[in-house]
């Protein structure tokens, strides 16, 4: 039995029974109370639409490039069929463990040692995802609903299949999370809509249809035909324009950094509990509450909609030091910024390739096909001061006069 779920962007979502079990979940229904964009809809009051929403959108674009990747016929089809589920359950599950307000309260996350996790450093939402997946009453659920169908939380993380000593993980965790991946197309159109943008638009029609699986040795990796490159270009623009206009808006940018000084000079701010249970019962509703209720002067700026003002944008280097010596000198109160927003993260990551796959059947790495790269060869880089906005004309007019 199927459940059809309304979506603005996508229409119909289907669930199974099994799957519907999961959404009804605590963990997977805390998503309702995480905004998805955190701070935007300061700037974009259409910005409220939540991780619930996108999860299900990102599986609905999960099944779609999947579908379009393996056709009945093409492989075993008992094979085939627990591919594409568990890959449905990897895309509906992948931002289980975001903070509350999303990205920007990852700051307050704490170590990865404390979530039981190896290695130094802070945790992430990803690793919060993944303990809850694998080690929380979640996982306890997901490993009694599809223990029949031989998909362990495990397998859903690692996406490790194998079929004739052929390794599909690969493209599999590449429609998870890659250059050309479900949750990017999910999420930037998504975005662009409900702020009210047109910046994050792209053909996924298109683009889907022109995804083919390559084998390279023993593994299966994603390519994209030529013919489609034009539209894998556009997908790239699309999400480097929505971090221009919208994910890198001087507003939002300016109410998270109020953020991080309320929780650096405040006892009383919430904190992000390590145990899952706990963090399962934690969301944008607790951390509301308390930034209403402090008495800390900069969560009074955030409740009250009293934010900085922006006084600089765009400054070089050399004025950007300038002008935060002045303010200093000056003893005038001001945060400072800095943003960069790059066409792709491709070549810092341990990514796994992507490929083209050209109209004579040659299979070229994707940086050997596109001049897209080297048409943003460097990320631009966004300094921004703001002050209080008593001290704003002030700045303004001495700024002028130096």
């Amino acid at each position: 039995m199927l459940t059809k779920i309304r979506d603005p962007i996508h229409g119909s979502i289907h669930l199974n029974t099994k799957e519907l079990a999961l959404v009804d979940h605590p963990a997977f229904q805390r998503l309702r109370n995480i905004k998805q964009l955190g701070f935007a809809e300061q700037a974009f009051p259409g910005a409220t639409h939540t991780r619930y929403s996108h999860s299900l959108g990102a599986m609905a674009m999960a099944t779609r490039i999947f579908d379009s990747l393996f056709k009945p016929g093409d492989l075993d089809e008992s094979f085939r069929l627990k591919m594409r589920q568990a890959v449905r359950l990897a895309m509906l599950l992948h931002d289980l463990g975001h903070p509350p307000l999303s990205h920007c309260a990852e700051m307050l996350m704490p170590s990865k040692k404390s979530l039981g996790l190896e290695g130094g450093g802070q945790a992430t939402h990803e690793d919060y995802t993944f303990i809850l997946i694998r080690n929380s009453s979640f996982s306890k659920l997901l490993e009694q609903l599809f223990e029949d169908e031989g998909l362990s939380p495990e397998l859903i993380t690692s996406l490790d299949f194998k079929f004739n000593k052929i390794s599909y993980q690969p493209i599999l965790k590449q429609i998870v999370s890659s250059e050309c991946d479900a949750d990017r197309m999910d999420y930037l159109q998504r975005d662009s809509m409900f702020c009210g943008v047109n910046y994050g638009r792209f053909d996924s029609d298109w683009l889907i249809g022109n995804l083919v699986p390559i084998q390279r040795e023993q593994e299966i990796s994603l390519a994209i035909k030529s013919k489609g490159m034009f539209s894998f270009e556009d997908f790239l623009l699309s999400r480097y324009h929505m971090f221009a206009s919208v994910y890198l808006h001087h507003t939002p940018v300016v109410f998270e950094k109020m953020l991080q000084r309320y929780f650096a000079e405040s006892d009383d701010a919430p904190a992000i509990p390590s145990d899952p249970e706990e963090y399962i019962l934690t969301n944008d509703l607790d951390f509301q509450r308390s930034i209403r209720d402090s008495n800390n002067s900069w969560a009074k700026r955030i409740s009250s909609r009293n934010p900085y003002s922006l006084v600089a944008d765009e400054l070089s280097e050399s004025e950007f030091q300038n002008l935060t010596k002045y303010l200093e000198s000056e003893k005038i109160d001001f945060i400072q910024s800095r943003s960069k927003n790059a066409i792709s993260k491709y070549f810092e990551s341990s990514a796994i390739p992507l490929y083209v796959l050209t109209k004579r059947g040659e299979i070229v790495p994707l940086e050997k096909h596109t001049t897209l790269f080297n048409r943003y060869p460097k990320p631009i880089e966004i300094n921004r001061i703001y002050v209080a906005p008593e001290n704003k004309e002030k700045v303004l007019r001495l700024s002028k006069t130096r």
